[in-house]
């Protein structure tokens, strides 16, 4: 059984898989070679609120594109303003559109950060959701 074991756990540190070298660089603005400028969002988390009782959680990640990298630098200069934005464009979906019990329309929530983030910041040309999850309490 530990010899298995040993052999499974080799496997998996040796056996290149899909994309298993694909990673994610973190921190400030990113501005790759095709010109795109990203602005990562820390999470944020909102309740779900049901009955008049805190059912869950919704929380997510952004990150925001950018026209070019002044908007970008201005992005991250401002993002506890944008961040402030993001907070109540969530409560709101949550409030309507968010359950413990069910998938989170991510659709729907893309339509409403788009639309609060751009009025925030028309630098902003898009707003890339890169994780979801509700959870019940």
């Amino acid at each position: 059984m530990r010899k298995g074991l040993a052999t499974l756990a080799l496997t998996i540190v040796l056996v290149p898989f899909p994309g298993g070298g694909a990673q994610a660089s973190g921190g400030g603005t990113a501005a790759d070679a095709e010109g795109l400028n990203l602005v990562p969002m820390d999470e944020v988390i909102v309740p779900i609120i049901e009955s008049d009782r805190v059912a869950g959680n919704m929380r997510f990640k952004l990150v925001l594109e950018t026209k070019d990298a002044a908007t970008a630098a201005k992005a991250t200069a401002e993002m506890p303003a944008l961040r402030d934005t993001t907070v109540a464009a969530a409560l709101e979906f949550a409030r309507l559109n968010a359950s413990g019990l069910r998938a989170i329309d991510a659709g729907r929530l893309d339509h409403d950060l788009n639309a609060a983030l751009k009025a925030a910041e028309p630098g902003v040309s898009k707003v890339l959701i890169v994780e979801v999850a509700a959870a019940r309490n």
